[in-house]
């Protein structure tokens, strides 16, 4: 969640006009990797915790691609996306370190 809300606070100076472009994929990537992670985290079975987890992924890889991008196109400084996106790095670790933990569990039942 702490990624989700700064994503917030960065996309804030975006420009109007992009509200509902850029302004609008970043959030809803960020949000959506929470999301997902929680609602797979509600499931009883682990096959769809994992499945949730690999969608959290997904988007974690779709919204770093729209950091880059908003740099690029000067929505945003460089120096100011890096820290969302080691952020973003050593989430995905944990993510697939947390799925490589569930498919161990699953192997060992």
């Amino acid at each position: 969640m702490t990624l989700a809300e700064r994503v917030y606070r960065l996309t804030a100076s975006f420009p109007k006009d992009e509200v509902y472009g850029m302004t609008s994929q970043i959030r809803r990537a960020a949000v959506s990797i929470a999301a997902n992670i929680a609602e797979g985290h509600g499931r009883e079975h682990s096959g769809s915790f994992i499945q949730f987890l690999r969608i959290a992924q997904g988007s974690l890889k779709e919204l770093e691609t729209h950091l880059m991008l908003s740099s690029r196109v000067g929505f945003v400084p460089a120096v100011e996306v890096e820290p969302l996106l080691r952020q973003c790095d050593e989430l995905g670790r944990m993510l697939r370190s947390l799925i490589r933990s569930i498919q161990r569990r699953q192997t060992d039942d």
